[in-house]
């Protein structure tokens, strides 16, 4: 079997970590985007620096560490300053992304390689995946999700959700769509019978 890169991605709330962690679990090297933009921010990464010059040092704590709630504040409310603060964070996460396939190439890995993505942009997802595999699930179900495991009100929660792209535009992008409405063994059922029908073809 030869490398696979299969690409994850889905709107907050959707499951697509959920579904990452069983690919994880099925023997897949899982690339995760947000674990990779956290570290990007780190201080003394080339990122940190960008969004000082951009954002101010009113968004740093006491040890000089990026306070991300601030960040998100300032961001949620704008368009542009989010769009601006995606373009400093995404360049430097699908750089990481690439070297990491790059060192798995290098060493002749042979199987599953995820890239779990929360917006799927072309350069290092869409134009690096083989597949692209779109989690989805009810609106309701991905409000309640996001109120339990991130404390937020119905309304925040919902307006997060409607500040990303809409579930129907993820779908267009989609080689297999999985629907997660359902229990965790449900979920992994799917998943499973995804991962057997992708090493058949």
């Amino acid at each position: 079997m030869s490398m696979t890169i299969i690409g994850v991605t889905g709107g907050i709330g959707a499951g697509k970590s959920s579904v990452s962690q069983i690919l994880k679990e099925l023997g897949a090297h899982v690339i995760d985007a947000d674990e990779l933009s956290r570290r990007a921010v780190e201080y003394g990464m080339p990122a940190y620096f960008k969004i000082i010059d951009e954002f101010g040092t009113q968004i740093l704590e006491g040890d000089k560490s990026i306070n991300r709630k601030k960040l998100a504040e300032i961001v949620f409310n704008s368009p542009e300053r989010r769009k601006r603060l995606e373009e400093i964070v995404h360049a430097e996460v699908v750089d990481a992304m690439l070297k990491e396939i790059k060192r798995l190439v290098n060493e002749n890995y042979q199987g599953l390689v995820v890239l779990d993505v929360p917006i799927p942009v072309e350069h290092g997802f869409l134009d690096t995946a083989h597949t692209v595999w779109v989690v989805t699930a009810p609106e309701e179900t991905r409000i309640k999700r996001v109120c339990q495991r991130s404390g937020l009100s119905y309304e925040e929660a919902k307006s997060r959700i409607n500040s990303q792209m809409p579930q129907h535009e993820y779908i267009r992008l989609a080689d297999e769509v999985i629907e997660n409405q359902g229990t965790l063994e449900e979920l992994y059922q799917k998943v499973a019978e995804l991962v057997e029908k992708l090493q058949k073809d």
